[in-house]
């Protein structure tokens, strides 16, 4: 049958793989147990791109996977094919993972997640990158411990817009948590070393990740193996990181415990 080529696999068994060319392209449609099924595969592909079908007409195609529909109307509509199920907007475009479910990503996205699929598991988003299941969150800066609506929001209330300007990080470091005071924000830090202890306020994300690391740092000398990481300050240089740390002040009660601590390890 046209458009559709007869395999064998591994174990012996024949199974039927259907494929069309447009505008010079090559395309895999995908591959069935039945001929038929197929060259039903191929036959609907064809009526997609020469119809003006939209994307609530994926039912009249029963055949052809629903991914590949939207791969077939978005390369029919903008001239750019890409295999993954996404649709080219006019700023931006949509990533669907199902028929009622449509992601939307800026453009500048468009080159990685044409070729990292999107995976869902529950309200969990992933992509598969060199072995291993990325977070879609932790592309936009999203910890994994990040609590939606606490540590981010969607600024427009749409948890499918992963466009950058919608997405507004509030807390972005373990142990350091953003206050309003007043008309400014403040940053609280904490550290967990056998309960929770409170190391300050700052103003300033930087200081407060400086302040964060020390108060661990100095856990660490006493012998104590904290869970936590320290957090790298990506825009201060060695200098001004050195300076900020020397200024800290951790407090008293806090590196009392330590002291204490360390004493009883060497008792």
């Amino acid at each position: 049958m046209t458009g559709v080529f007869q395999t064998t696999k591994k174990d012996g068994s024949i199974y039927y793989r259907s494929s069309i060319t447009y505008r010079g392209k090559h395309i895999s449609l995908g591959s069935s147990d039945s001929e038929e099924t197929a060259a039903a595969m191929h036959e609907e592909a064809g009526l997609v791109l020469k119809s003006k079908s939209r994307l609530e007409d994926y039912r009249d195609y029963p055949a052809l996977p629903f991914t590949k529909y939207i791969s077939l109307i978005n390369f029919r509509d903008s001239g750019i094919y890409i295999k993954n199920p996404i649709i080219l907007r006019h700023s931006y475009f949509s990533y669907f993972l199902d028929p009622d479910y449509e992601l939307k990503f800026d453009m500048e996205d468009l080159f990685y997640y044409s070729g990292h699929a999107i995976m869902r598991r529950g309200n969990h988003l992933f992509v598969s990158a060199y072995g291993m299941q990325e977070n879609l969150m932790g592309r936009y800066g999203v910890q994994s411990f990040a609590v939606p609506g606490k540590d981010y929001i969607f600024v427009n209330g749409d948890n499918t817009d992963f466009r950058y300007s919608n997405i507004k990080v509030i807390n972005r470091h373990s142990g350091i948590k953003a206050v309003q005071e007043g008309r400014n924000t403040i940053y609280q830090v904490k550290i967990h070393i056998r309960g929770d202890w409170k190391i300050g306020l700052f103003p300033s994300e930087q200081l407060a990740a400086v302040a964060y690391n020390k108060a661990l740092d100095e856990a660490k000398k006493r012998g104590l193996k904290p869970r936590s990481s320290l957090i790298y300050v990506d825009d201060l240089n060695a200098r001004q990181y050195a300076e900020l740390y020397s200024r800290i002040r951790l407090p008293e009660r806090y590196l009392n415990y330590l002291s204490s601590y360390d004493i009883r390890q060497m008792s």
